[in-house]
This record gives C-alpha cells, sequence and structure tokens, in this order.
C-alpha cells in the first residue's frame, strides 16, 4: 500500500490566507530597511544597484517567492513547469500579487521578453545561467546571480533569502522571514523527536530509475531540516557535484531506511511500484512506509522557500508521523 497525504481545507485556507498582521514581515508597504546604492555580491562577480527596484523579474525558478514574500510584486517570473499554467505560482503565494499579474517567462531565458518588461534588477539566484548569458542580461538591467560557493538550483533557502533582501534594500526584513521559516522546522523537530536520524530518501522517479535528492537540492535540505538523514548506500553515492544521485530499477533497495517520500502523482507512484518488482520488495515500500505527498506539498518541498517551506510542513509532517510513529 502507498502511504497518502491527505488535504486538510482548514489548513490550506490558513495557510494561503491573503490576510496580513500588521507586524507580518510579508505584508507589502513600508520604507526599505537598506539604503542605495548597494552592491551584491554573487558567482559572477558584484552587482551595483543604484536604487530600491520597483521592476523586478525573477528569473529563477523559485526567485519570485522571496520577493513575493518582501512585498515586491515581479512583473515577469519564472517558475517551474508545474505551476506555469496558474501564473508561474504556487498556492503559498499567489494572494500577495498586487496589481498587474506577473508575465510568466517560460523556457530558456528570451531577452527580448525580458527586456520589453523594463526591469531595473533581475534576479537569476535559483537559475543555472552561465557566464555568457550574465552578460547578456547585465544589457539589460542589472543582473544578482547565485551566491559564490553553491550550484545552479542549489542556492540554500537562507542565502537566496539574504541576497534577494540585501538587493531590495531590505536586509531586516529578509532576516525575519528567514528567522520565521527556520522556527517553523524548530517546531517541529521539537514536536517530533522521533524523526531524529531516521533514515528517509526522497525520490522522483523517471525514465525506469529514480533520482534521489542530495543536501544539495532544496527536497533533499528539506528532510533534513527534519531531522533525518539519507540512507547511507545514497549518501556513499554523494559526491556533492549534483542535486540528485541516480539509481537504477536494479539498485532500489538503495532507497531502503526507514521511510521513503516518493515525488509522483498517487496513480504514477502506485504504478512504478506494481511494475518493478525490486522496488515492491524493498522493506520501506513493503511494509507500507512510503509516503506521496499531493502535487502542492512537491511543489512546497521542492521551492523550499520561506514563503513554501511552512506550508509543506504542515502537509508532510503528518505523513511522517504515520510512517515513523508519534
Amino acid at each position: 500500500m502507498i502511504r497518502k497525504i491527505l488535504v486538510l481545507p482548514a489548513l490550506l485556507a490558513l495557510v494561503t490566507g491573503c490576510s496580513h498582521a500588521p507586524d507580518d514581515p510579508a505584508a507589502p508597504g513600508g520604507e526599505a530597511g537598506g539604503a542605495f546604492p548597494v552592491g551584491v555580491e554573487h558567482v559572477f562577480g558584484t552587482t551595483e544597484i543604484p536604487e530600491r527596484p520597483a521592476r523586478v523579474v525573477a528569473l529563477g525558478v523559485t526567485d519570485a517567492d522571496p520577493v513575493l514574500a518582501l512585498g515586491v510584486t515581479p512583473v515577469g517570473l519564472a517558475s517551474y513547469t508545474f505551476y506555469e499554467e496558474t501564473g508561474g505560482l504556487g498556492p503559498w503565494a499567489r494572494d500577495l500579487v498586487q496589481g498587474e499579474p506577473p508575465v510568466v517567462l517560460a523556457g530558456e531565458p528570451n531577452l527580448e521578453q525580458i527586456a520589453a518588461l523594463a526591469p531595473d534588477v533581475i534576479f537569476a539566484v535559483s537559475a543555472g545561467i552561465e557566464q555568457p548569458m550574465y552578460d547578456q542580461l547585465s544589457a539589460i538591467a542589472p543582473v544578482v546571480a547565485r551566491p559564490v560557493g553553491t550550484i545552479a538550483y542549489g542556492v540554500p533557502r537562507d542565502e537566496h533569502t539574504r541576497i534577494v533582501a540585501t538587493a531590495l534594500g531590505e536586509p531586516e526584513r529578509g532576516e525575519e522571514l528567514i528567522r520565521q521559516a527556520d522556527a517553523a522546522f524548530t517546531d517541529a523537530v521539537a514536536a517530533n523527536p522521533q524523526f531524529q536520524g531516521r533514515t528517509g530518501a526522497t525520490v522522483l522517479p523517471f525514465d525506469g530509475k529514480y533520482g534521489a535528492f542530495t543536501t544539495a537540492d532544496n527536497r533533499g535540505r528539506f528532510m533534513t531540516g527534519l531531522g533525518l538523514v539519507q540512507p547511507p548506500r545514497i549518501d556513499e553515492l554523494d559526491t556533492g557535484e549534483s542535486f540528485y544521485v541516480e539509481v537504477s530499477s536494479e539498485q532500489a533497495g538503495l532507497l531502503d531506511g526507514d521511510v521513503l517520500v516518493m515525488l509522483a502523482d498517487e496513480g504514477a507512484a502506485a504504478e512504478q511500484v506494481a511494475r518493478d518488482a525490486v522496488l515492491a520488495q524493498v522493506p520501506v515500500v513493503a511494509q507500507d512506509r512510503m509516503i506521496v505527498p499531493d502535487a502542492d506539498t512537491r511543489g512546497a518541498m521542492t521551492y523550499n522557500s520561506v514563503l513554501s517551506a511552512p506550508f509543506a510542513l504542515e502537509r508532510l509532517v503528518p505523513g511522517l508521523q504515520a510512517a515513523l510513529g508519534s
């Protein structure tokens, strides 16, 4: 059997509600916390932003989340494909849009489309751009890329928020957002000491194989943030140079542990188990300790932003409790 996480309507309303308390750092308005010009260091050098940006392009697939959390609605944004049909945003962020909805930038960066948006700054933090694209984008507007020491699409939540907040002149609000998201994990860990040190792979099936996400990836970091660790044999294969470890069907036993989080639709996950005899016999699957989160929970784990992390925790933790004990 596959353990499915149920969506609680009341919880959904709580997490995605459109109202903000007066002291909510995500509420729009207020003066910028930092002085301009601002210099922002990143992997391609230092970008100077002369004044507080009003028109922002969020080119990284999750860059819109910290931008919106800081009270700015991007004029254009990129996203993972599973949210392109819903304005490029997950349910945890949609109610923060003010005014005109952002233009969704699908596929490879279209320089003409981006230039037409007349941005004051372009965020390419959770993106895979390299020097040539950075140079081309810089001819349009100042570009903020991923921090030094991080890999493409692998910027941790705190660093991601901090670099965006610096560029927007909101360092204090950025730190408060970081504290709130970190506190949500701290609370979940404190309430669930049984998670500590337990093994759990987070995998995506593809082409008859499995990608087991590492701690260089938001999904892997989400699990370790709860105190879980990668299965030892996956950890041995993790070189630190990629955001996942490729596991063949024949090697499915490497995914065994105390829990397995399968990032696939429920039907697809059931079909995967049915047609993969090796996976079906792995104890974590055979003993009903495989969790299949719903689409928005998968999305929230994938983003693992200051907005999406609390949303994902509320929805994933009950399934982990059921698999690992309360």
